[in-house]
């Protein structure tokens, strides 16, 4: 369970960062003029966003989407079996809740990536280790886009 949670974390900070970083392209600049400033924005602020939110997406996300499972899996054993998923959903999102919108829809990230995850049987170490490659990858080829930008 833990390997699928890093696994989860891993793709849930990749998303996150790449999607926050198309919505608010680039916080501090004024207004967007083309589609070429947009595009650069995206490019530098998602490796930004990636460096800030990941480590807290793994570590935070990660223990609070086991402490949620943990205490789903324990109340519908004691009640209804089938309250387990929405016992996990709702722990989710008040764990999610600490920093409102931006907390709140990474959460919500996790935990369909987690519960897709799920499904598919998809765990073990190994692919918890590749899966760590995400978002560094991800983070070497904007930073490159970045420079050659600059270039």
């Amino acid at each position: 369970m833990f390997a699928r949670k890093i696994i989860a974390a891993s793709i849930t900070g990749s998303l996150f960062s790449v999607m926050l970083g198309l919505i608010a392209a680039d916080p501090f600049a004024g207004e967007v003029n083309s589609a070429g400033e947009y595009f650069q924005g995206a490019t530098m602020s998602i490796p930004f966003y990636l460096l800030y939110s990941f480590p807290v997406i793994l570590v935070y996300g990660t223990v609070t989407s086991l402490i949620s499972d943990y205490i789903a899996i324990f109340i519908s054993n004691k009640t209804n079996r089938k309250l387990e998923f929405y016992i996990s959903l709702f722990l989710h999102l008040l764990f999610g809740l600490i920093l409102l919108g931006l907390s709140l829809a990474a959460a919500v990230l996790f935990f369909v990536t987690d519960n897709l995850l799920r499904r598919k049987q998809i765990g073990g170490w190994s692919n918890a280790l590749k899966s760590l490659c995400l978002p560094v990858l991800i983070w070497i080829v904007l930073m490159g886009g970045v420079y050659l930008m600059d270039v």
